[in-house]
């Protein structure tokens, strides 16, 4: 099945697009709508909208079983789960960090004033490659945040080592991997704290939302008291704070989204599987494997294209792609290294960072989630053959539009 026959009907030249409405990487996963509601009114009939409300303690509790920790402190957003959790931890300085990451991983330190040293990746995981820690580290740094990516974990034992063997804190960006496994035990109780994000865009989302989850009791009780202000009790501020409180309503949906997640992860494997079949049947574009032992979330379908076996460039694609309405991403272009204010202050990183800049040139995510099929699969993938099999006169034509 071919969707278009010829290349002046792309709409990059001008054609309609195959897709009426936008088919986007992070469609919102939404769980029983009339669950939802049902505690949207147990919410105002308390009158208790904020402030460690039921649906918040239920939620934390709901984590806490189903990652198997001692302490979930949910927060309003990811990045501010972030950024309590450096400050708690004590970091300062510098602390090692992949440039491959969303810029929230390098904000958070710098917010602080600290220092993020990028530190390359593996070219086949995508996660910081442990081998480039140790040359980086110096009397200045205090600490590793590391990103599992895709939802794939990074090398957590060698980071146990490197960090303990160097005295160092270690935080895990989990924003990717909540209902990962890593060695058959839940993304979520590796280093000193891991961070999850709940993000609109995530698989498992609460509107906004993100939590901390930790093994540490004294870790843990600073970070409640660092999330409200440093409130304990009434009127009694013990500790400098901020506000990072969850409010009930995404409390609730967060309890709602644990109803549907097994569906969700279904979805997502079985798209991610069509998938699979499809592009390995397309010279040039090759798509990552998620390791079956362990369990994954399978939110997101990452690939990476081979320009001179495919015949055009990642950009060029996801150009041709997004005028279709398929929006097609880059992540995490160009890198944090190349983004401000990094981009200034850190010029020396880019030579050091030859894997990060390779695969944050060739990567491609693909849309999935719930409001995707396997018959939009089919579509998508059948155009991006068509495209590979015309990639030279695609090329000439988009060379002479863009000149």
């Amino acid at each position: 099945m071919r969707i278009k026959d010829r290349i002046e009907d792309l709409s990059v030249f001008g054609g309609q697009p195959i897709f009426k409405g936008t088919l986007h990487v992070g469609f919102p996963n939404v769980g029983n709508k009339n669950h939802f509601l049902n505690r949207v009114n147990e919410i105002f009939n308390r009158n208790w909208l904020t402030n460690n409300g039921f649906f918040v303690q239920a939620f934390e509790k709901k984590i806490e079983d189903f990652v198997g920790v001692k302490h979930c402190i949910v927060m309003t957003n990811g990045t501010i789960a972030l950024e309590i959790a450096i400050k708690a931890l004590g970091m300062t300085g510098e602390v090692i960090a992949p440039s491959f990451t969303f810029i929230a991983t390098a904000h958070a330190l710098k917010w602080q004033g600290i220092n993020p040293v990028f530190c390359d990746i593996d070219e086949k995981t995508h996660n910081i490659n442990p081998d480039k820690i140790e040359g980086l580290i110096n009397d200045k740094t205090t600490g590793i945040v590391a990103t599992h990516l895709w939802g794939r974990p990074c090398e957590i034992d060698l980071l146990s080592d490197i960090a303990k063997k160097n005295n160092l804190k270690l935080l895990f960006d989990a924003a990717h991997a909540f209902g990962c496994s890593y060695k058959g035990k839940m993304i979520g109780r590796f280093g000193n704290a891991e961070v999850f994000s709940f993000h609109a865009t995530k698989f498992f989302n609460t509107f906004e939302g993100g939590a901390i989850v930790t093994n540490d009791d004294e870790l843990a009780k600073k970070i409640r008291l660092m999330k409200n202000f440093g409130f304990s009790g009434m009127d009694n501020v013990i500790y400098i704070g901020t506000n990072g409180k969850m409010s009930e309503i995404s409390a609730a949906m967060g309890l709602t989204s644990f109803e549907s997640m097994d569906d969700f992860i279904a979805i997502n494997k079985s798209n991610y599987y069509e998938y699979k079949q499809l592009i390995n049947e397309i010279d040039g574009i090759s798509i990552i494997d998620y390791n079956e032992k362990e369990k994954n979330n399978y939110q997101y379908i990452v690939t990476e294209i081979n320009e001179k076996k495919f015949g055009l460039s990642r950009n060029v694609l996801v150009d041709i792609l997004q005028k279709e309405n398929i929006r097609a991403r880059r992540y995490f272009y160009p890198g944090c290294h190349k983004m401000e204010p990094y981009k200034t202050e850190y010029n020396c990183f880019e030579h050091n960072l030859a894997i990060t800049e390779k695969i944050s040139n060739n990567v491609l995510i693909l849309p999935t989630g719930k409001l995707i099929n396997n018959n939009i699969i089919n579509k998508i993938c059948y155009f991006i053959k068509f495209i590979h099999q015309h990639s030279s006169e695609i090329s000439k034509s988009y060379l002479e539009i863009k000149e």
